[in-house]
């Protein structure tokens, strides 16, 4: 009897996701905060209430996920415009024409007619996303001229297609996950925190960020990892650097590891020396069918102006312009952003020496702790962002990105119906709230704890 309670309870809850997430894929502005965040709040606590009840059940769990993410099917993203951009890319791509090589506002030049629906998606994604090269890699965009050759005369066909992709990805994700977990020794149970995670399903499935594709390569390269099968766990780094460059952050982190995986130093740097030529040679395999002169520059240009141009969502970032604006009287950004991401390799370099990763365990926090280091770094921070530092999280004993993943939704309140304008105050709480609780779980949890256990009193 208690069974059949806790099942029709698990039931009218799933019930309840259904209808919130309907009404957030088919009844929602993004100027409507109030309702965005109530929708969310509830949806997170109907997440946490499903999760906790179901443990035992994997079943119940993955189909409830799949469930969840089919109530977004036919709904036209609504947080974001970037996959207006998508499309774009795809539709020159089957048309033959290199979409790193012309921006959609000067496309008029070469004869936009012949792209179908090209003054639509231009205007619909936005002039920011308009007047710049694109930046994404050519996995993400194999992926946007495939849904462009079966759907690239309907918008909602082509979202549609890339959803099951992205759909498909989280099931990979899912699938490496559970085995990396049993790996390691962890309750599978941990995986959902990722899978059925509301800011999961919203920005990946619904918004059609491909964030989604590159966890599932980057889960499939360490499960691969841990499993010493070198030349796959490689092919699945690159092949996941080929879908957002982010990874690339973690291939010094890698050092320690295989350092300690040989018996010797050599036979250590050999076989890394190999991961890293395999890594890069997948990169720029992939690359290869855009490569020109044009083509370096237009990408390095648009990777240059996310360091020192952008700027949204940000925490330390945000303090250094407040001194630079107190002190010389105008944004530092073009100073700054050149020198934060040389911050960000220093730290990096330092955990790969000083706070060596042993063992697989080890290795993630590292990455983990890489990556946030570099977002809190970072001058732009969307939210779709914390996918990667989400599922890395799974698989470590910290939950503050389960936290990160709840604030982050506070950013909208930078879209109101007036146009774009962030409120700072948010902004902090957002960045206060998880530095809090990262402190408390890093630091003051773990004190706390050796404090508890008994001293040895045989010592002296």
């Amino acid at each position: 009897m208690n069974f059949i309670k806790i099942h029709r309870i698990s039931i009218l809850l799933v019930l309840a996701s259904v209808l919130f997430y309907g009404s957030f894929a088919y009844a929602l502005q993004r100027a409507d905060f109030i309702k965005l965040l109530c929708l969310y709040a509830a949806l997170f606590f109907l997440f946490y209430k499903i999760v906790q009840s179901n443990s035992e059940n994997f079943k119940f769990l993955f189909w409830t996920g799949i469930a969840l993410r089919a109530v977004f099917l036919f709904a036209i993203p609504n947080l974001s415009q970037d996959f207006y951009r998508f499309l774009w890319d795809g539709r020159l791509l089957v048309q033959g024409i290199n979409p790193y090589l012309s921006t959609p506002d000067s496309f008029t030049l070469f004869g936009m007619r012949s792209i179908m629906e090209g003054p639509m998606l231009i205007d619909s994604m936005g002039s920011l996303n308009a007047s710049h090269y694109t930046n994404y890699p050519p996995v993400a965009q194999f992926i946007y001229g495939i849904t462009a050759l079966f759907a690239g005369k309907s918008i909602l066909g082509s979202v549609i297609v890339m959803r099951l992709f992205l759909i498909a990805a989280d099931i990979g994700t899912l699938y490496f996950g559970k085995k990396l977990l049993e790996k390691l020794k962890l309750p599978i149970l941990h995986l959902f925190w990722f899978f059925l995670n509301p800011f999961i399903i919203i920005e990946l499935t619904g918004n059609l960020h491909f964030e989604g594709v590159m966890a599932f390569f980057l889960v499939g390269a360490l499960y691969f990892l841990v499993s010493k099968k070198w030349l796959w766990s490689a092919l699945f780094l690159g092949l996941s650097v080929a879908t957002k460059l982010i990874p690339l952050l973690f291939l010094p982190l890698l050092l320690p590891y295989f350092l300690n995986e040989f018996p010797s130093r050599m036979q250590a740097l050999k076989k890394l020396t190999f991961y890293y030529l395999t890594v890069l040679g997948t990169v720029l395999l992939l690359f290869l069918p855009f490569l020109s002169t044009a083509f370096i520059e237009n990408f390095t240009a648009t990777l240059s102006l996310y360091f020192s141009s952008f700027e949204f969502n940000a925490s330390i970032y945000y303090l250094i312009r407040w001194v630079g604006f107190e002190t010389v009287g105008w944004n530092i950004i073009g100073t700054v952003g050149k020198i934060l991401p040389i911050i960000v390799v220093l730290f990096l370099l330092y955990l790969s020496f000083f706070r060596k990763a042993k063992n697989l365990r080890q290795l993630l926090v590292l990455l983990l702790f890489g990556i946030c280091f570099y977002y809190l770094l970072s001058t732009t921070v969307h939210p779709w962002y914390l996918s990667i530092p989400l599922i890395l999280s799974i698989f470590t004993k910290y939950r503050f990105m389960l936290v990160w993943s709840f604030m982050i939704v506070l950013s909208y309140t930078a879209y109101p119906a007036s146009g774009f304008k962030e409120n700072l105050w948010l902004v902090s709480l957002e960045y206060v709230v998880v530095i809090g609780f990262f402190v408390w779980e890093v630091v003051w949890k773990k004190r706390n704890l050796a404090s508890m256990l008994p001293r040895d009193t045989n010592s002296g």
